[in-house]
């Protein structure tokens, strides 16, 4: 999801600046040949506009090449409002579909192979989603959505137990916590302060599992999002940057101290971790040019180096015009990036190949966003 200050001035200009209105109905669109993998396809979340109640839920079934749109309210007919107001991630635990649904202050819990509604897990202003032996760890804001530099609202990070779907504990963290990473028996998290622009936070929270309680906070960067750890102990963290004098920016910290080691002059508004390939993409405002620099880089993260500024090797990213969400398929490398375009009406999903070629696009809901992909065993 955006920084909270970017969404709220959409959602003033959204009556002003919306090119057309789409009515997402189910339906499905050959974009490419089969593959026999062990993955079977992956879902897409759309975020959808803020306050428009739009989030929907596609399938790109890689075994037969065809994508399917708003897969959730097929599924599902009876439910009303269908997935709710801005979906914020998309992850799988075991034989179940996560969807962390932000301003509808839920959880939807489907079942990962049919997408059928199994549950509900009601957390206020939910972020973002881990899970670590049997509970799912869930960030909140905590209060309502309110732009104000004197919030003081602290969040939380809620465990669910993943057999009963109860809430079984609540941990205080900072202001505004975004992403969580599980390293270890520490729960690493993002505090980002996006409501309390200009005053945002610029802490990690270390919270240790078996108590569960924040034991630290290590101090990085203003308006922390992203956070991805590594097989090497690192930690790889991205900071939103203030959009007016701190640029975004990739920073290392190392898990075994909890320091922050070294960090990198590269935009970060998302990221894949694939092996020892983090994939970044990025949205950088230039003060010089006055225009948005869009990033495509790849950092080492073995040999702690950005290794590419552009994956994208056809010349073909001339047709994106603002990269919101990032995947790499596990076994063939495939790279999936999403546009988010005007942020009011339909994106569109890229797939290039591992060498950054094109290979196919096709037409998503609002705001496309995150990925979940599903092991074939999963469907059968």
């Amino acid at each position: 999801m955006k920084n909270p200050l970017y969404c709220f001035l959409m959602l003033c200009c959204f009556a002003a600046c919306r090119e057309d209105v789409a009515v997402f109905l189910p339906e499905e669109e050959p974009v490419s040949g089969p593959e026999a993998t062990g993955i079977a396809g992956f879902y897409l979340l759309n975020e959808g506009n803020m306050g428009s109640n739009k989030a929907t839920l596609d399938y790109c079934n890689l075994e037969t090449g065809d994508y399917h749109r708003n897969i959730y309210a097929e599924a599902n007919p009876g439910v009303p409002k269908e997935l709710g107001d801005v979906g914020n991630d998309l992850r799988i635990y075991g034989s179940r579909l996560y969807a962390v649904i932000n301003c509808s202050n839920k959880i939807e819990v489907m079942d990962a192979a049919t997408t059928r509604r199994l549950g509900q897990i009601d957390l206020p202003n939910c972020r973002y989603i881990r899970f670590h032996e049997g509970y799912a760890y869930v960030t909140s804001y905590a209060g309502p959505v309110e732009l104000n530099p004197e919030y003081r609202q602290r969040g939380f990070v809620a465990k669910i137990d993943t057999a009963t779907l109860q809430e079984a504990g609540r941990c205080l963290v900072g202001y505004q916590p975004d992403e969580l990473e599980i390293v270890g028996n520490k729960i690493y998290v993002a505090n980002s302060g996006g409501y309390m622009f200009p005053n945002y936070e610029n802490t990690i929270s270390v919270i240790d599992i078996p108590s569960f309680t924040e034991t630290g906070r290590i101090k990085v960067a203003v308006n922390l999002h992203r956070l991805r750890a590594d097989r090497y102990g690192n930690l790889w963290v991205a900071s939103r940057g203030d959009h007016y004098t701190k640029a975004s920016r990739l920073y290392r910290v190392d898990t075994a101290t909890d320091v922050p080691a070294d960090s990198f002059s590269v935009a970060v508004s998302n990221c894949w971790l694939a092996g020892d390939s983090l994939y970044l993409i990025g949205v950088q405002w230039n003060p010089v040019s006055l225009t948005d620099e869009l990033v495509y880089s790849i950092v080492d993260v073995a040999g702690r180096v950005v290794v590419s500024r552009n994956f994208i090797t056809d010349g073909s990213e001339g047709s994106i015009r603002s990269p919101y969400g990032i995947a790499v398929h596990p076994l063939t490398g495939d790279i999936y990036l999403t546009d988010a375009r005007n942020h009011v009406s339909p994106g569109t999903l890229y797939c290039f190949d591992r060498n950054g070629r094109q290979k196919w696009n096709v037409r998503t809901g609002d705001i496309p966003a995150h990925f979940a992909f599903l092991l074939r065993t999963a469907t059968e």
